[in-house]
Parts: structure tokens; sequence; C-alpha cells
């Protein structure tokens, strides 16, 4: 048996992987040491993305530049977990000699009895279907808030989308195992509800049971201050939702609804089941029941066949919508997915050119509903001090870790990160806002 080998881990992708990372930490932390400097480990551990060829490619290169440090007569072996190997083994199994083993998006339990193997001499490749979670403990990477992944795979089949080829179908996780793991965490100010679809939260369980019954149970534990919701599919955002939303006084009033369009004949080519009509009755009735809401979405343009008027379309929508914020992407042509079989593939340029005018537009916007926040005065968490811009930072309920900007402000006197202070907003930059506190 193996024993007390430092391990450093590199989490790739998205914050359902930094979950599946979280977890693995806390099977490892049972029999060896975790390090925080990967030139200090004896094991490194790459959890990968595969999602899009750009973080195929990201992973491929971690991995590389990890197996470098074989050379500092310090890291003795070198492990790849999670998408990458889940759906391309058999391609970088071959190619990347430099990895001791490669375990898939489900095996991480295994992940001791491989370590005991490579030190005998074993190359392993562990790649099960995916299935079940590893497990209800883990070791937080994050500070004052976490990330509770709900649900793993997607039933959707979205034609860009590889993420039904690597991770299955959608598999709620059972509400008593959520709870007991969420009770694990401590006291926790800012709980997230991950999923590929958060919304669709119980939809494969016989009982009557969807996610406002999960947000219900979570919102009763008292080591719970406040509940997020990412990436809710809007087909899915009930009138069920929409009140709890309205009346819970845990649930952060902010809701992200990956739309990726807004014309009709993209999105149905998508097989997206809504319209841009439809998304935006949606979200009026949103701003009518909850007047405060911030609402975030994510966008796909140069999808093949997207015509001029159909970009048009999506440009119109943004301009009317007045999204609190908004990411964008490049489509991506995936092998495998049936979009990347579709004729009328948009050329580079032309993708790169409609990326640009996205953003430029949702940036006016932005800068638009920044406006009416000066002279207002919001909660925001403490989180970290800027040495550059001498300024303290943090998060109002509008801004979701990593993916929206910060409230910065000016403090004379001392700030605690994790507490809450009153900021009264007094400029807008940006994505950015500046304060100071009362």
């Amino acid at each position: 048996m193996v024993e007390n080998k430092k391990i450093g881990v590199i989490s790739l992708g998205c914050d359902k992987n930094r979950v599946d990372t979280e977890k693995m930490l806390a099977i490892l932390k049972e029999r060896h040491t975790l390090v925080s400097d990967i030139e200090q480990a004896e094991i490194i551990i790459v959890n990968t993305c595969a999602f899009l060829e750009s973080s195929r490619k990201e992973a491929v290169f971690e991995i590389l530049d990890a197996a470098q440090y074989k050379n500092n007569g310090v890291l003795e072996k070198l492990i790849v977990t999670g998408c990458l190997p889940q759906k391309f083994v058999d391609e970088i199994a071959f190619e990347l000699t430099e990895v001791d083993a490669f375990l898939g998006v489900s095996d991480y339990a295994q992940m001791l009895e491989v370590i005991d193997k490579i030190y005998c001499g074993e190359r392993v490749i562990n790649v099960g279907v995916p299935r079940g979670e590893c497990g209800k403990k883990r070791v937080l990477t994050t500070n004052g808030y976490a990330y509770l992944k709900i649900a793993d795979g997607c039933s959707n089949h979205c034609t860009y989308c590889l993420i039904p080829y690597i991770r299955g179908k959608y598999r709620s996780v059972p509400i008593g195992d959520l709870i007991e793991e969420t009770e694990s965490l401590g006291e926790v100010n800012e709980l997230i509800l991950v999923a590929q679809d958060t919304a669709a939260y119980g939809k494969d369980f016989d009982e009557n049971i969807n996610l406002v019954t999960l947000i219900k149970k979570l919102s009763a534990l008292d080591s719970v201050k406040s509940i997020r919701l990412l990436y809710c599919y809007p087909e899915n955002v009930t009138d069920g939702l929409i009140q709890e939303l309205k009346e819970n006084s845990k649930l952060v009033k902010y809701i992200d609804m990956p739309l990726q369009h807004a014309d009709d004949k993209v999105l149905k080519l998508m097989n997206r089941k809504g319209t841009g009509k439809g998304y935006l009755e949606l979200i009026r009735k949103l701003r009518k029941e909850i007047p405060d809401i911030a609402i975030r979405s994510t966008f796909i343009t140069g999808f093949p066949n997207e015509s001029a008027q159909a970009f048009n379309n999506l440009v119109d929508f943004l301009q009317n919508a007045k999204l609190f914020n908004a990411g964008f992407f490049k489509y991506s042509k995936e092998q495998g997915t049936a979009a990347a079989r579709l004729d009328g593939q948009i050329p580079a340029g032309v993708k790169t050119k409609r990326l640009k005018k996205l953003y430029s537009v949702q940036k006016k916007v932005v800068k638009e509903n920044a406006k009416a926040l000066i002279g207002k005065t919001f909660s925001v968490v403490a989180e970290g001090f800027d040495a550059n811009e001498l300024v303290y930072y943090g998060r109002a309920y509008f801004n979701a870790p990593d993916i929206d900007g910060k409230v910065y402000f000016f403090s004379a006197d001392d700030v605690e990160y994790g507490t809450t202070y009153q900021i009264k907003i007094i400029k807008a930059t940006g994505y950015d806002l500046y304060g100071e506190r009362l």
C-alpha cells in the first residue's frame, strides 16, 4: 500500500469539474498529503475538460507541461482524469506516453487503488461508464462560497454539444445525498447549485421531485446562508421556480439561463426548444415578478446556417432583453455531433467578426444597466484587496464568482474577508462597479 505521497492537482474546466476535483481531493487526503505547489508534488493529477477543441488543447498542454516535472527529481507519477480520457482515451493513451494512469469522469473513487498499481509498475487505463457520484466528502477549493453539483450528464442532445457523449444521460443526485454533502461543507455563505441543466433536477426520478423541492430542503439548513442558481435552461424555468425565487429569502435574486441564440431557425437547428419571442416573454415575466432580478445568459455565434438576418435577430434580442451580463462563444465544430455534419459552416473570420459585434452590443447594455445602479447601496461580501487600485473588492447579489464583474470599494476602516458590508455605488467602469463603504 502506497502512503504519504505529496500530491498536487490541476483542475481544468467548469465548476462542475471543480466539484469532482474536490471529491477526489477528499479521497486522496485519506492516505496522502495534498500540496498546492506543483513543483513539490511526487504525484501530479490533471483533471481535464474536453467540451471544446480549445479546452482539449489546453488539457494536453497542461499534461505535457506537468510531465516536464519528471525531470526535476521530485515528480514520480502523472495521472490524467476527467472528460478528456472519458471520451478520447484511445487516442491520448497512445500519444501521451508520459502519463501513468487514465481515469474517467466517474472513476475517482478508485484513485487510491490506481496509485498502488502504478507504483507496482503497471500503466492503468481505468475508464468506466458515467455513473453516480464518487462520494459526499469534499476538500473545498473556494472561500466563502461552494458549488453543489446536483446532477451530472445531459439528455437534451443539443446538436453542437459533446456532453451527453462524455458524461452520459442526465442523472439527478438524490436529495438525501445532497443534504448530507451540504452539511459536510460546514457554514456556507453562498451555495451555488450547478448541473448541465440545473432546472431539470428531478425529471429522471419516479417521485414528484423537482428543483423547487430541493431548494426548500437546502434552505431549511441553518448552515446555508444563501443559494444561487446557475445553468437553468429556459424551458424548465417554471412558474413554481419563479415564485420560489420571488418568495424565498435565501435564494439570491439572480438566475443564469443559457439561451444560446434568439433566431428561431438557428435554435431549431441547435435542437433547442425555445424561440426568441418566448425567451423575451420569460425575461419579462421574471422581471415582473422579481423587479431587481439579475439575469445572465450565454450565446453561440457562427453556428452553421446562421445567416446575416439570423445574426441581426440575435443582436436585436440583446438590445431588447437588456441582460445584466452575457457570455459569447464562437461555434466550435465538434466531430461526432450532429451540427458538425451540417452544410453551411461559417468561415472563421465571420465568426470572429460576429463575436466582437456581440460583445460590443452587450457592453452598451451593461453600461446602461450600470448607470441605474449608481447612487444605490448594496450588500457586498468582501473577498480581497487590489494592491494596484488600493481598494477592496467583493461581490453583490448580481455577481456570480468568476463569470461576472466585481464591486470595488474604498474603506477607511479595516475589512474582514467573508464579511458583508453596505457599499454605495459611485462609479461604473464596464462590468465592474466602484463604491464606498457606509
